[in-house]
């Protein structure tokens, strides 16, 4: 019997799910809408489509992934359970106080601060407390501890945080506050700082720390559940969970630090784009997965994914280690309005699945980005292989009423109107992660997918001057793609604060031993062979006195004189493209040991198609607006299965599959390559 894995990506619109043999490569496909009441009903009617389709057994399914976005709309939706706080005597408003600072975009006399996670009456204090270096300076004392218990029981609590000064250096205290509690309210979750962020900055560990509990009750019971149901379907592989560091972890260590999961279906579309670039030898891109709800949007340099140490969720600060994407409500379903000011804005409000924009006919009134691209023609009659029927006149009506009237303008100049703040918003999401961090995007090649991506490509390629853009195979599902490349990938850490140049090679060397016996036993633990194991390390650096640090790897192999000396070197010159100068002069300090464990998993087979320059013929014509103010062109559709490798096409063309839609501009030609992706750039350059 063939072995199979399956890989799910549960969005805001659909869930996408993706069938591949392990031993041919061969794949099938399936998108379905996503049920938000209950994600795990679209996650089973994916899965079930799927196997009928391919005509594969549930027993033959050797691996599941799953990219899910549970925890990230928990906090951003506000819908988490309810917590406590437990931390040290005298740092009860650790969160209320914050950081000092105001975000840039905001104006400071009227910024409100963010919702907190926890509410000053829920959280409680012990005495007890350890310095900076895990010595006790006084010990934990648990008097007056039934009655914390007694207010945790009066509220209802799901998850208690428990957060103590220092604790990442000296763990004990919070490990006995712990065990207390689970004696106490066994039905509780825990989420402990010196398991979820083990590094220093109280704030943002007591963020992490309390963010996690808020997001472990939701999680755990939706990740159960699936276990559950998938037994129920005779699938009796591992699920695997994908992390926002980009790799995945077992369901049962996602429960415990959910937190880990907020960037996880993004996460998977990297990979996916990244092993695109990797098939056809390019190592600068810049990925922009545009779905339902959201575009995401990244940047990878020389084949490399970047990770960040700081992001925002929900107004908060989050530490924990997680690929570098920048997220804007720019998707199919984001709701075009007019302002209080006149002007026309589109998103970040969506209208998700329920009730989805108006040409879906589920009840949706308020004219969205697939409205637009409908009424321009751009889109066909239906999409998700026909389960979702457009009605045109509908969201032209819906357009007309809520933008196009007050612009005083047609239908079909408001959807073009839409169409044009969209994608300019996600150029100047692009040009955040290229420019704003020194990077050309004219240097990069566009990867644009997920179910809207290919639609606004080549007007994205004309803001930012960047000439080749990558449509791959699959575009709808190359997220849920991305999921059978990924690696199991664990974090571990330890704050240091010194000066690099009084710790030798050899105590650094004595610092990092207990964080690679961890990462080498994790490894162990997850039954990965030696030889299919990595460990990877770098160094949080920064100037003496800044602020904040930047993160550079540390060689492989001994850890010598020299191979520090690199790494501060490495450091210099990053410092050097990021802000344009750089303090050779100034001591660096270092402030975090990191190590991360890879666990490498079978990639899967990847297969060159056929070549064949005989030009197909479209399967229909239809009048297509491209650009504002512009005549509709007749245009000829074709289908993406009719595109053999070595075909070219010049624009305007529109190119239909069953997960998303392409659209082709006038002066673009469409080149396919050996693997099936669609090469698109603007005529007179070289493919």
């Amino acid at each position: 019997m063939a072995n199979y894995q399956v890989a799910v990506d549960v969005g805001g619109t659909f869930t996408d799910v993706v069938l591949q043999n392990t031993e041919d490569g061969a794949t099938w496909t399936a998108k379905v809408p996503t049920t938000p009441a209950d994600p795990a009903t679209g996650f089973l009617q994916g899965i079930r489509q799927v196997l009928n389709d391919a005509d594969v057994d549930a027993e033959a399914v050797r691996r599941v992934f799953h990219g899910t976005t549970i925890a990230t709309n928990a906090i951003i939706q506000r819908t988490p359970a309810k917590i406590a706080l437990i931390t040290t005597k005298g740092f009860k408003y650790v969160l209320e106080i914050g950081r000092h600072s105001v975000p840039r975009t905001s104006n400071m006399y009227g910024w409100i601060k963010p919702e907190r996670p926890v509410t000053p009456d829920l959280i409680f204090e012990v005495e007890e407390r350890v310095d900076h270096s895990g010595a006790v300076v006084t010990p934990l004392s648990l008097n007056g501890f039934e009655e914390i218990v007694e207010r945790l029981r009066e509220a209802e609590v799901e998850a208690v945080a428990v957060c103590l000064l220092y604790s990442y250096a000296n763990p004990q205290h919070e490990r006995a506050v712990a065990e207390a509690l689970g004696r106490a309210l066994p039905g509780v979750h825990l989420s402990l700082s010196s398991e979820v962020l083990p590094q220093f900055r109280e704030f943002e560990r007591t963020v992490a720390t309390s963010l996690n509990a808020y997001v472990m009750p939701r999680v755990t019971r939706y990740l159960a559940s699936l276990e559950q149901a998938l037994q129920g379907e005779k699938v009796e592989a591992p699920l695997f969970i994908m992390k926002s560091n980009g790799g995945v972890t077992t369901a049962s260590d996602a429960a415990v630090r959910a937190i880990n999961t907020v960037l996880s279906g993004p996460a998977a579309g990297v990979l996916g784009a990244q092993q695109v670039a990797s098939a056809m030898g390019i190592g600068n891109f810049i990925a922009v997965d545009v779905g339902g709800t959201s575009a995401d949007i990244s940047l990878v340099k020389d084949g490399r994914l970047e990770v960040t140490l700081l992001q925002e969720i929900g107004g908060l600060p989050l530490q924990t280690p997680m690929l570098d994407i920048v997220t804007i409500g720019a998707g199919g379903g984001s709701i075009a309005r007019m302002t209080a000011l006149g002007g026309l804005a589109v998103g970040p409000e969506s209208a998700g699945a329920d009730p989805g924009p108006v040409c879906y006919g589920r009840g949706g009134t308020l004219p969205t980005v697939t409205d637009a691209n409908v009424v321009l023609g751009r889109l066909p009659a239906e999409l998700a292989n026909g389960s979702v029927k457009l009605d045109v006149d509908a969201a032209a009506r819906a357009i007309e009423k809520a933008a196009a009237e007050s612009m005083g303008v047609s239908a079909r100049e408001g959807a073009a109107a839409i169409i044009e703040v969209m994608e300019n918003n996600m150029a100047a999401a692009i040009r955040t992660v290229s420019i704003g961090r020194g990077h050309d995007p004219k240097e990069f090649a566009l990867i644009p997918f997920g179910g809207a991506g290919p639609l606004h490509a080549c007007m994205l390629a004309e803001l930012l001057g960047i000439s080749t853009i990558i449509v791959p195979p699959s575009p709808g599902v190359l997220s849920t793609n991305g999921l059978l490349f990924t690696d199991l990938r664990n974090d571990y850490v330890q704050t240091i604060t010194d000066d690099i140049e009084e710790l030798n090679s050899s105590k650094m060397a004595a610092s990092f031993a207990p964080l690679e016996d961890a990462a080498k036993k994790w490894l162990q633990d997850q039954g990965i062979d030696a030889a299919d194991g990595e460990l990877l390390r770098s160094a949080d650096l920064r100037y003496r006195n800044q602020g904040w640090e930047l993160t550079v790897p540390i060689p492989d192999g001994p850890l010598s004189p020299d191979a520090v000396a690199q790494t501060v070197r490495a450091f210099h010159d990053l410092h050097l493209r990021l802000y344009t100068y750089s303090m050779e002069d100034v001591p660096v300090q270092l402030v975090n040991l990191r190590v991360t464990a890879v666990g490498h998993l079978p990639r899967p087979v990847v297969i060159e198609m056929e070549t064949s320059k005989a030009p197909p013929t479209p399967v229909s014509e239809r009048l297509v607006t491209f650009r504002r103010g512009d005549a509709p062109l007749q245009t000829p559709v074709y289908r993406r299965e009719q595109l053999q490798a070595g075909l070219q096409l010049e624009g305007p063309a529109i190119v239909e599959q069953n997960d998303t839609t392409t659209v082709v501009w006038p002066g673009f030609l469409l080149a396919v390559e050996s693997h099936g992706n669609m090469v698109i750039q603007a005529q007179g350059m070289k493919l």
